[in-house]
């Protein structure tokens, strides 16, 4: 499913986010940027170790939830991986949907300060930390549009999502989006 906002475009599609050719990756990064499983783990198993070796020398401290940073992407066809740390979903009691919000804008904004055309997300937050799809779906989409809107880049934002529940979401809120 595509939908075009100006020049700009947001694309859904079910796949594998390490497989995107895109200039910006984003990684489901944990806050110790220490690696794990689901997404983060696929996007270190291909991409390779230096990943990791720059993330540990860059930012030896981490990355707050909320928020994101770079590194180049090893062996992905990326220019960049973007790792953007979202909240543990807590009842939506605690602050999460702002924080999913900060980590979806900081990834464009980290995207448009590097100068890519095109960036990838998976659903952040959905698979371990909980945070229901549906509520991500509207979260990530309404960001991604109001961005494009607002900043007229990047030219392509593209939600890479896993299994037909997660496309289905995202595909029922950006219609409504475009209603």
């Amino acid at each position: 499913m595509i939908v075009q906002f100006g020049d700009c475009r947001i694309e859904l599609v079910q796949g594998d986010i390490t497989q995107q050719e895109v200039d910006a990756i984003v990684n489901a990064a944990n806050s110790a940027l220490m690696g794990g499983s689901g997404v983060d783990g696929a996007i270190h198993r291909v991409g390779g170790p230096s990943i990791m070796a720059e993330t540990d020398s860059l930012y030896p401290n981490g990355c707050p939830t909320g928020s994101a940073v770079p590194s180049t992407a090893g062996n992905l066809s990326a220019k960049y991986v973007l790792h953007a740390v979202g909240p543990v979903w807590h009842g939506g009691t605690k602050g999460e949907s702002e924080m999913l919000a900060s980590a979806y804008r900081t990834c464009l904004e980290l995207a448009v300060q590097n100068g890519c055309k095109s960036i990838a997300f998976p659903a952040l937050s959905t698979g371990v930390y909980g945070y229901p799809m549906d509520l991500a779906a509207e979260q990530s989409l309404s960001v991604a549009r109001e961005f494009l809107i607002e900043k007229k880049k990047p030219s392509v934002v593209r939600f890479v999502l896993f299994g037909d529940g997660a496309y289905g979401a995202f595909a029922r809120v950006l219609e409504s989006l475009t209603a």
